[in-house]
């Protein structure tokens, strides 16, 4: 997207009204795993953060939503993303299907540990 956002909820809004809530609702849960958070644009997509640090991105496209990056986690974590695993960092959820708002928010709280731990 070449668009420059100021806020999530210009960004958010840039978006078809049917994929709005589904951002919306991966924003609310990404906020509510991260205890303490901010949020801004960074990279022109939304941007989860703790302590002015970067914890999780995730971004709108035309027939997806990616969360980014992908957390270190154990090997029910892993299988659980290997269905919505697009790169090495990227996970990747289909527009269209179920998105799994619990596993979002689950990667999440682990990129949350991960940066309070660092």
């Amino acid at each position: 997207m070449a668009n420059h956002f100021n806020s999530v909820d210009e960004y958010i809004a840039s978006f078809p009204v049917e994929v709005q809530g589904t951002l919306q609702e991966i924003r609310r849960r990404c906020s509510a795993a991260v205890p303490g958070s901010g949020e801004e644009i960074s990279y022109g997509i939304p941007t989860i953060t703790l302590d002015g640090k970067y914890v999780v991105y995730f971004a709108g496209w035309a027939h997806h939503i990616s969360v980014y990056p992908v957390p270190a986690g154990d090997a029910d974590f892993e299988a659980e993303i290997t269905p919505y695993r697009s790169a090495k960092g990227t996970l990747k959820f289909p527009l269209g299907k179920p998105i799994p708002y619990g596993l979002i928010e689950k990667t999440a709280a682990l990129l949350a540990a991960e940066r309070r731990g660092r």
